[in-house]
């Protein structure tokens, strides 16, 4: 691989006059009166079949451990489960990312003509594959720890098995738009991924990060009803850290790539209610959905981390989850996360 240019680690104007916050700040997220009943689910069964059979058997050779499966290549480098389980939570997320975002599949303003496109940390595919449908002339690479895409794609995207904090392979000043979502815990080093990135882009191209804060919010002062869901953020923070794979990174990401040499960096932050309480439909529905992620998430987060890192026994895990997720099922909290989305520009040469 190339050495990285020097141009990613040269000096810039202070961070504030080069980031743009967007609709901040956040508005207030009025409650709806009706009662809901805590068993409400919005859950359904998957019909996902997701191996990808162009890529190599020792790669699917998958490691099973408190009863999840977890990628065999580069074993333990990351956390979270892959298996069905985890395959439709990712999915199910992408459709509240989709009812947040009216349908928007990013937030950069890449051009129409868009060639190369880069998806990291792809997981399931599901939004390489939608970008790949709707832009038919770009090429579209998504890479992930584990083979887990399906085979059949549309015939401008291809998925890799790959390490993205290895030396790229990929050519430089190559791609017009690289993503990173939902990478929080997976990486040990930020910088040097965005230096990376910036060396990969296209002088003009766009690179856009997001992640959740590994904190929850309320506007009506019902963050004392659900104790032991902060708890489950501190856990998840400190674990993390000794694990040297920050989960604490959104709030990070645009001073990050600032100081790789990005810039018109640009951030907006949304709420994503955990419940349908909210009044507007849109949220509402969100937060029904955004509900049973967050339930999902608890062992996928939790679970690796308490038992590999702070030394946990499995029923000890499982009985501090049950009290987390009553919490979340409980229709008297109305709590929300925050969701960063930050993109900005390798400035042209």
């Amino acid at each position: 691989m190339a050495e990285q240019r020097t141009a990613a680690n040269k000096t810039l104007a202070p961070p504030e006059l080069n980031v743009e916050r967007i609709e901040n700040p956040l508005p207030v997220i009025e409650v709806e009166e009706e009662d809901y009943s805590p068993t409400d689910s919005a859950l359904g069964g998957s019909d996902s079949q997701s191996y990808a059979t162009s890529l190599l058997s020792e790669v699917k050779n998958y490691k099973y451990e408190n009863g999840r499966r977890y990628h065999s290549y580069r074993e333990g480098q990351c956390v979270l489960p892959n298996d069905e389980q985890e395959q439709d939570r990712e999915d199910l997320l992408h459709h509240v990312r989709n009812l947040h975002f009216s349908g928007h599949l990013f937030h950069a303003p890449i051009p129409e003509n868009v060639e190369n496109v880069f998806d990291i940390g792809t997981g399931t595919g599901i939004w390489a594959i939608d970008f790949a449908d709707l832009y038919p002339n770009a090429r579209v690479i998504g890479t992930d720890l584990s083979p887990i895409q399906p085979a059949w794609v549309p015939p401008n995207l291809e998925f890799f098995v790959d390490d993205v904090e290895a030396d790229w392979t990929f050519k430089r000043d190559h791609f017009d738009f690289i993503r990173a979502c939902d990478l929080a815990g997976s990486i040990a080093d930020w910088p040097k991924l965005l230096r990376q990135a910036y060396s990969h882009t296209k002088p003009g191209g766009w690179l856009e990060l997001s992640d959740f804060e590994m904190e929850h919010f309320s506007d009506d002062d019902t963050l004392h009803l659900a104790p032991t869901l902060g708890e489950w953020f501190r856990l998840l923070i400190e674990a993390s850290a000794k694990f040297e794979h920050p989960m604490k990174v959104a709030t990070d990401h645009q001073r990050n790539m600032i100081e790789a040499g990005f810039t018109d960096v640009k951030e907006k932050i949304y709420k994503f209610p955990m419940g349908p309480w909210a009044k507007e439909e849109r949220l509402k529905e969100a937060g029904r959905f955004h509900r049973e992620v967050m339930v999902m998430s608890l062992e996928s987060y939790a679970l690796a981390l308490c038992t590999r890192v702070l030394g946990w026994a499995p029923v000890e895990v499982a009985v501090f989850l049950s009290s987390v997720r009553k919490e979340l099922r409980d229709p008297r909290v109305h709590i929300y996360g925050k969701f960063h989305v930050v993109w900005g520009r390798r400035p042209s040469e």
